[in-house]
């Protein structure tokens, strides 16, 4: 019987060893994360006090955030050691692999050279233990008793979760509707570690309380989860909140993935490194973590990747919001932040983005965006869902739907080089696995999903709701 075309002959395997996987060692795990801020020729914009409009003193962060958290968010050094406790934790999982697609690249008969650096192995099947780990311990220090978070698609609330079981604190997750209602599996998984999961929009906040009343069907998004999760820290002592998303501090932790795959890459040879860097754009963690770290590279002409952010059709913050300041979240509890933004009242339509489904992106990227140091492009679910389906069927990995819309933009990348016959280096953030998403790509399969038309008409109505600043 004849293999697939993009499968090697005996001959060849035998002929010519490939590597395709590049890994390091439990000493080989970075010791401090990368804060890019210093290295930048201008600061981010600082977040304001909604009433003032004044700069917001990061003590009044102190009721929510450990103080070590709020050091981090403005901190001026470069470099942050990671705390022996958190290295401990890191080792069940990092350092993780670096990849060559090289199975991807025979199917699409290209000349590119694709690499992945793969998270899906962490305990939570995706990047965000690289926050969720050091968040819990430094609350665990200052005696913080219960977390509270927001979870978009489950990645969030499952990393939180085993985080906090780590450390003997209790967690609690709003977990939007749309997600709650894809995926139970996530939520099962967030109660194995023993949080407790509500339904956002839910009826145990006022937040919730108002959007169901407005809205009884409404299936959430990560920026109303988010208003949840705040307005229960806010209510008792002992509790606080732990973001998954947005914050400086949170980007930084996951700096630990662009940092071993610098590494990684002197091992494969490619001189120069990447040529293009794609990530999945939400809330901006696992994006941040992978190209930051190349960033400095880039500005200190050590290498000149084209970075690129893939945002999905339902919530392109990038190429149809607007760059100003407005709040974190829905309700309005959270500081000022400028961000690209498609209005904090804006919920996107319940398209398999997971985590992505949120009205902004992280104000440290839509800064790098600014600055002209990214690009942002957009990708529909379905033609996310199919690259991601390619990639599985090739590398034997099913994504989560975050990173399938930038495999999107990789696939179509790589058919590009084959038509021009030109060779080109690309990296990407493959994120998680999609095991818990599997109605999706059913849905996907059976020809049953709908790319759903965001109009102008809701930008434009979302964002005549932004605070006057």
């Amino acid at each position: 019987m004849r293999g697939a075309p993009w499968q090697q002959s005996q001959a060849e395997v035998s002929a010519v060893p490939e590597q395709t996987k590049f890994t390091l060692d439990d000493s080989q795990i970075p010791s401090a994360w990368y804060n890019v801020i210093p290295d930048l020729s201008a600061p981010p914009p600082p977040p304001l006090q909604p009433g003032t409009l004044q700069p917001l003193n990061l003590d009044d962060l102190s009721s929510l955030f450990p103080f070590e958290l709020i050091r981090q968010e403005n901190s001026p050094d470069s470099y942050i050691d990671i705390p022996g406790p958190v290295m401990d934790a890191y080792r069940m999982w990092r350092p993780t692999p670096l990849f060559r697609a090289r199975r991807l690249e025979r199917m699409l008969n290209t000349p590119a050279r694709i690499y992945y650096k793969y998270e899906g192995a962490a305990p939570s099947g995706s990047h965000e233990g690289n926050t969720s780990v050091p968040q819990a311990y430094y609350h665990s220090i200052e005696g913080t008793q219960r977390l509270t978070a927001e979870t978009g698609g489950g990645q969030w609330g499952s990393s939180l979760a085993f985080a906090a079981a780590q450390y003997g604190i209790d967690a609690e997750i709003w977990m939007a509707r749309a997600a709650y209602d894809q995926k139970p599996q996530r939520r099962t998984l967030m109660q194995t570690w023993g949080a407790t999961v509500h339904p956002s929009p839910s009826r145990a906040t006022q937040s919730g309380l108002k959007v169901l009343a407005e809205e009884p069907d409404c299936p959430g998004s990560r920026g109303l989860a988010m208003s949840e999760a705040v307005e229960a820290a806010s209510r008792s002592a002992g509790v606080r909140y732990a973001p998954g998303a947005v914050l400086n501090h949170v980007l930084l932790h996951n700096t630990v993935i662009g940092l071993e795959a610098i590494k990684q890459f002197e091992l494969t040879g490619e001189e120069g490194g990447p040529d293009l860097i794609v990530g999945c754009a939400g809330g901006g963690t696992s994006l941040a973590g992978l190209v930051v770290p190349f960033l400095k590279e880039k500005l200190e002409g050590r290498m000149n990747p084209v970075i690129r952010a893939v945002e999905p059709a339902a919530s392109p913050s990038y190429s149809r919001g607007t760059y100003s300041y407005d709040f974190a979240d829905l309700a309005g509890l959270s500081p000022l932040v400028k961000m690209h933004t498609l209005g904090h009242n804006f919920i996107p339509d319940p398209v398999h983005a997971g985590e992505l489904r949120y009205h902004g992106t992280a104000p440290l990227l839509s800064h790098l965006y600014e600055l002209g140091l990214m690009e942002a492009v957009v990708k529909a679910q379905n033609e996310g869902l199919a690259a991601a389906l390619l990639f599985a069927r090739a590398e034997g990995i099913l994504p989560a739907p975050e990173p399938a819309y930038a495999l999107a933009s990789v696939v179509e990348e790589a058919r590009r080089c084959a038509e021009r016959g030109k060779e080109k280096v690309i990296l990407v953030a493959v994120c998680g696995h999609g095991h818990f998403d599997m109605a999706g790509y059913e849905r996907h399969m059976a020809g049953e999903l709908e790319d759903f038309d965001l109009s102008q008409d809701r930008i434009d109505a979302s964002l005549g709701r932004l605070p006057v600043v």
